[in-house]
């Protein structure tokens, strides 16, 4: 049976794959519905309004940020120290996912509060496993 840290690495995969579909989706659809050739979009997404822009983003942001997570879960597996990341494994991926969501919902100064908030929780994570990592 996989512990959290093997169940949080496959999520944030799966996370980083869901926000790839979510970009692409948004780009079929405008498309289909506006006409916009596919090979036009900016990959910055600035030329998508409000969700659109968004959704490249979130999904920049998880390219950012997920290969750090699975590679320090990756060496807490490698070194035999799991325990230190299975306690808060599902925390990190579910702050992930949430920062992403509200992120994708909103721009406004609570939403972007919040979503700091989520990201803050996934680095001071990070911070702690790679001290205790360190230290033992």
């Amino acid at each position: 049976m996989p512990s959290p840290t093997h169940f949080a690495i496959l999520g944030l995969a799966t996370w980083l794959i869901v926000t790839v579909l979510g970009v692409a989706g948004f780009r079929l659809y405008r498309t289909l519905a506006s006409g916009k050739p596919a090979n036009t979009f900016r990959a910055d997404g600035t030329d998508l309004p409000g969700l659109g822009e968004r959704l490249v983003r979130v999904h920049a942001n998880c390219v950012e940020n997920i290969p750090l997570y699975i590679a320090v879960m990756l060496f807490a597996m490698a070194s035999g120290q799991t325990a230190i990341t299975d306690a808060g494994a599902g925390m990190l991926l579910y702050a992930r996912v949430a920062q992403s969501i509200v992120h994708a919902a909103s721009t406004s100064v609570p939403a972007v509060l919040l979503r700091f908030s989520f990201y803050a929780l996934q680095t001071g994570l990070i911070l702690w496993w790679l001290w205790q990592m360190i230290s033992a």
